[in-house]
Parts: C-alpha cells; structure tokens; sequence
C-alpha cells in the first residue's frame, strides 16, 4: 500500500477542513471534491481564453469587463436595497457610511466621503440624514478646527445590529456560488484595479481631461 499517497490525502482533507468556509463547499465527500476540482481547474489553466457576446464581431475583454462591472453593480444595488426595506435607512449609503465608521473608526468628514468614492455636495447629505437619526455625530478636530470629525453612536450600532443579517446575507448573495478560492483571486483582483483607479481619483480630474489623462498617462502603453 502507497502510505505516502494516504498522507497527502490525509494532509488535503485536513487543510479542506480548517482553511474552506462552509458558505462555499459543504464538509462532506461532494464539498471536498468540489472544492479539488476548482483548485485543480484554477491551477493548471488559470488564464484560459473566454468567449462573450459580440467577441466574434470584434468586442473587446475591456467591454465585456467594463459591462460586468456595470451589471454586478446593478444586481449588487437591488440586493442592498431589500436588505434595507422597512428599516430605517433610506439608501445603502447610510449604512455603508456607518460600517465604516464601525470598521475604521472616527474620521474626518472629507476622509468619510472619500472613502466612499463620492463628491462632497452628495457625501454631505448622507452624513446629514445620519446625523439627523442619530446615528452618527460630528466635533471639531483638535488638529485642524476647520475640519469636523465624524464618529458613530450607540444608536447608530444598533441600527447596523438590527440590519446587519440582512446585510451579511446581501453580501454573499453578490458573491453567488463562487468558490473560496474563486473569492480569493477575484479580490486580488479587484484590489488591483482599485488602486489603479484610486490613483487617478485622488488627482481630481475634470470631466474634461478626465478620460484623456487617465489613457495617456496611467495605463501602460503598448509599443
């Protein structure tokens, strides 16, 4: 009998066991081949050529993403607003503002809304509306007394407690039935092309030079 073959088997079902999350592969014998199918699959061809609508008639893999993007947002944003159905909160950025403010502590309302990628007029007004729940307050800094920092309450806590299940089940429904693994490489990914962008949006670019300066001096030119 091949011993060596046993532990290597032994070795996978126990890094199976304490690495995989059970949203994505249930622990039984059909969750663990699942899950060394995908690996095997992620690993041997990662990179593999794809098909889309249009590929044929000369669209390009920037369209299909760009499109993607769009789409997941759009589903991602219908999730999000029955998450917050009869609750308190208007829209998804209020409690996106408070998760923050939970995460990542008090801040700066210009550190607020530029996390959220937003302009100042409409961060305002969402940091208004919070502050008008009591959800949220604002004092000055003691740096800068221009400046107002923002800081959850205890309120604002139990508003996010009250929602928070619908929330977290929103958020994995986005994911659908990606695999642990599949989670993984999608947010390398995705942190990889926010930071390209988050380069280009600290400079704050008009519209007019936006699309020009971004091409010609942010992507990488091809020869």
């Amino acid at each position: 009998m091949d011993y060596q073959l046993l532990k290597e088997v032994i070795d996978l079902v126990e890094k199976f066991d304490a690495t995989v999350d059970s949203t994505s592969y249930t622990k039984d014998l059909s969750g663990f081949r699942r899950w060394v199918f995908d690996a095997e699959r992620e690993t041997s061809n990662p990179y593999a050529e794809l098909d889309w609508d249009g590929k044929e008639n000369g669209r390009s893999a920037d369209s299909e993403i760009s499109t993607l993007i769009v789409h997941i947002n759009r589903y991602a944003k219908n999730y999000s607003r029955s998450a917050i159905y009869n609750s308190a909160f208007s829209t998804q950025e209020e409690f996106i503002y408070l998760i923050n403010l939970k995460a990542f502590g008090a801040m700066t309302k210009t550190e607020l809304i530029k996390r959220n990628i937003q302009e100042k007029p409409v961060g305002t007004q969402i940091i208004n509306r919070l502050i008008g729940q009591g959800w949220i307050e604002q004092h000055d800094s003691l740096e800068d007394k221009r400046s107002k920092i923002i800081s959850i309450t205890a309120k604002g806590l139990a508003a996010l407690e009250d929602n928070i299940e619908k929330i977290r089940r929103a958020s994995q429904i986005v994911t659908g039935d990606l695999s642990h693994a599949e989670k993984m490489h999608l947010i390398k990914i995705l942190q990889k092309l926010d930071r390209f962008h988050q380069a280009i949006h600290v400079e704050n670019i008009g519209p007019a030079q936006l699309i020009d300066i971004a091409y010609n001096q942010f992507l990488p030119q091809k020869n």
